[in-house]
């Protein structure tokens, strides 16, 4: 019987979702699936440059597992930019940590702090103290971002079968 699947810990979820070839309309292009946890991994590797051990550590997995998820994302990012396809970034088995979202009203930067660490003092940019949840000051929830590799949503995560903790 194989193992549970624990979930990925990813810091961000991506800005961007669709890279597509140039000049040819989205809904005629075939397009290549990459999970979120794929991208984290290649952001880990090859744009922070960490190495395997360490990447798989930020992302709680074996270094063994991180292999194998950096292997797939790279095939597939390599599979649409020589055969033209577009890339879809969605899905997949994934968990965000507890952040929350500032903007300053003054220089309109923008900044994540993690949940349960208190209110910041002031804008890390312009050091000034005019600044407000991006979600609302008592709204939101901090909680775990989740993604299925068929599902579009990323909702509150419940520690179900994949994290195995309850």
């Amino acid at each position: 019987m194989a193992r549970p699947r624990c979930c990925r810990h990813v810091d961000e979820l991506p800005a961007v979702r669709h890279f597509k070839p140039q000049g040819i309309p989205l809904h005629r292009v075939p397009e290549v699936l990459l999970a979120v946890e794929e991208l984290e991994a290649i952001r880990l590797a090859d744009l922070e440059g960490l190495y395997q051990e360490e990447a798989a550590a930020r992302m709680n997995v074996s270094r063994a597992t991180f292999g194998r998820i950096i292997e797939s994302a790279r095939r597939k990012v390599a599979e649409a930019i020589v055969t033209g396809k577009a890339l879809r970034i969605e899905g997949g088995d994934f968990e965000m940590p507890n952040m929350r979202t500032f903007v300053c009203t003054d220089c309109q930067h923008s900044w994540q702090s993690p949940c349960g660490t208190g209110r910041p003092s002031e804008c890390p940019s312009c050091h000034k103290q005019n600044f407000h949840r991006a979600d609302g000051e008592g709204g939101g929830q901090c909680g775990h971002g989740h993604g299925h590799a068929h599902g579009h949503g990323h909702g509150q995560h419940q520690h179900g079968s994949c994290c195995g903790r309850r």
